[in-house]
């Protein structure tokens, strides 16, 4: 690859296979499929993430169905190659030296994208700092704010050392990277010479970096006291400076707060202030974070997914027999269309069948290809409302008997701290027994991209229920639609700009409109019921012409448009050769 006019990408975490546990949910995912349409569209980009040696870990449900966290033991050889080059950063005045281990992601046509995750698990470290690139979001504060000196400025400096002297762009995918900016300022004051930097160095940084930020939600938000920035970083914050680190922010935004007791370093602040471009992930998160952080100007690239690993098989060789030139150019998804929808069907069956199969083999599940089946693998966050389907069980299983049954496949992770997200877990499997034959419940442990592509492909209808405005974007139901499973939605992220009521999916709330639904748990819950009952079921079971008409529009309307390649076509004159 040429190491001139690139685009570097960092991110902490970026999911590629799910034998490398590098990922925790659609951060890391989103991240992996970003940079195979990089590589699909010849895009000159190198990436930038930490290794987590212990993996994201290994999800084991007690008798209690309560969340246990396990390392992940995977063989980092088996798919890295290491670097000759090392590099360092000081961290509490001692020098950490890191590695970088390279995977290659290989586009469509034959280019290459390559991607270095950082390690510190070297002998000459001690202890402590070989154990920063062990878990992904494990630790307290400190581990991860060593961990964003390690993502930021040491990924920065072993860019260096691999050669790569003129990098354009950076783009920073959330906050976690943007300590990246303090050796970019640096860079720049050494090379005018200048022992101080200026407002020169800050519009020199602001020229050469973008910023992605992926949540409304204030935890996803970093932020440090600054007696511990002080701590590790030692003097890299300067009085200078301050007003671009957001010293005196709190947690709802970047806008300064006066009287706050305690001075807090807040990395969404530094790379909204030296960032050119920033944007949010949908239309709607644009404009949320908009009144989150007022005064700057953010504008909205909606998400997308990698068609080439989210389509099942079995579509691929479908639509390699009717739509030529797919992969190349996933807009000519649109012709779906033209596809006879008894072989729309008949493939989908196909997903089905392979997901019925496994499952049942693996937990004796009893389930029927032929029954209705509702998939919901998401990270579980309290937020994300996983157990709205059950607020009236009574309802939803009567529904199941008289219109010939339910399945349900759950899957997702809640993060290790997170307590209230355990219980939505244990909530959701203790509704199996409640609902009695007429609807089987699954949870399946372990949620990754594997089985990510057999649930999204498998499912007859993709269940999401955010409470909103809180879904930043979303995009599972966009590997389902590539798939032909069509979204019963929540109006919220982007499923506002994908839903058509009736012909790509169904709206949850807000009648079927796109005015905003209220988030009532109650009347959010009665119109998903409505939904179910009134419409959907008995065209699945009844007039199933109709519910394959909405599957070929779901891929021609919606898995045409929301992929990372259009994605990627909307960053690189925006973005970054603007």
């Amino acid at each position: 690859m040429d190491r001139d006019q690139v685009v570097a990408y960092f991110s902490m975490e970026i999911g590629l296979e799910s034998g490398m546990p590098t990922y925790s949910d659609v951060l890391g995912v989103l991240a992996g499929d970003t940079i195979r349409a990089a590589a699909d569209l010849g895009v000159s980009m190198v990436a930038v993430p930490l290794l987590h040696r212990k993996g994201y870990f290994f999800q084991r449900f007690d008798e209690s169905v309560w969340q246990h966290e396990e390392p992940v033991d995977w063989s980092l050889e088996a798919y890295l190659t290491e670097m000759p080059e090392h590099a360092s950063v000081e961290i509490e005045n001692r020098t950490v030296p890191i590695r970088a281990w390279k995977y290659e992601v290989k586009g469509c046509v034959g280019d290459k994208v390559p991607v270095y995750f950082l390690d510190t698990d070297l002998p000459e470290n001690d202890p402590q700092d070989r154990s920063f690139t062990y878990h992904l979001y494990g630790g307290d504060l400190r581990y991860r704010l060593c961990q964003e000196v390690i993502l930021g400025i040491g990924g920065l400096r072993m860019l260096r050392a691999l050669g790569y002297e003129r990098i354009e762009r950076f783009h920073m995918n959330e906050g976690h990277a943007s300590l990246l900016t303090l050796e970019l300022l640096e860079e720049s004051a050494a090379a005018a010479r200048r022992i101080v930097i200026t407002h020169e160095d800050v519009e020199q940084v602001r020229k050469q970096c973008q910023f992605t930020t992926h949540t409304p939600v204030p935890a996803g938000h970093d932020q440090f006291p600054m007696e511990l920035v002080s701590r590790v970083l030692g003097n890299r914050v300067d009085v200078f400076a301050m007003d671009l680190y957001g010293v005196h922010s709190d947690t709802s935004g970047v806008a300064p707060s006066v009287g706050v007791s305690e001075p807090r370093f807040n990395m969404t602040a530094l790379a909204l202030n030296l960032s050119h471009y920033v944007n949010g992930v949908a239309k709607k998160h644009g404009e949320v974070s908009r009144l989150m952080f007022t005064g700057y100007r953010i504008d909205a690239i909606t998400n997308g997914v990698h068609s080439g690993t989210w389509v099942f098989p079995a579509f691929r060789s479908l639509f390699d027999r009717y739509i030529e030139g797919w992969r190349q150019d996933n807009f000519n998804l649109r012709y779906a269309l033209n596809i006879p929808p008894y072989e729309v069907w008949d493939t989908h069956l196909q997903a089905k069948r392979d997901l019925v199969d496994t499952v049942n083999h693996q937990y004796n599940a009893g389930l029927d290809v032929g029954v209705f089946t509702i998939g919901f693998a998401r990270r579980a966050a309290t937020y994300k409302r996983a157990d709205l389907l059950f607020q009236d069980m009574d309802r939803l299983r009567r529904m199941a008997e008289e219109m010939g049954g339910i399945q349900l496949f759950y899957a997702g992770k809640a993060h290790p701290h997170d307590q209230e997200g355990k219980a939505l877990i244990q909530r959701v499997i203790g509704a199996r027994d409640r609902l009695a034959l007429a609807v089987k419940l699954v949870y399946l442990p372990n949620y990754d991209i594997d089985l990510a592509r057999k649930i999204t492909a498998g499912v007859d209808i993709w269940l999401n229920t955010p409470e909103p405005p809180m879904e930043a974007s979303g995009t599972s139901g966009m590997k389902a639609a590539l798939n032909g499973v069509p979204s019963l939605s929540i109006l919220d992220g982007w499923w506002i700009e994908g839903c058509i009521e009736g012909v790509t999916g169904w709206a949850i709330g807000g009648n079927g409109h796109k005015n905003e639904p209220s988030g009532d748990r109650s009347q959010d819950a009665l119109s998903l019921y409505n939904q179910l009952e009134q419409v959907i079921m008995p065209q699945f079971y009844h007039d199933p012409k109709q519910f394959v008409n909405v599957m070929r529009h779901t891929i021609a309307l919606n898995g045409s448009f929301f992929n990372t390649q259009r994605m990627m076509q909307q960053y690189v004159p925006n973005a970054y050769f603007k």
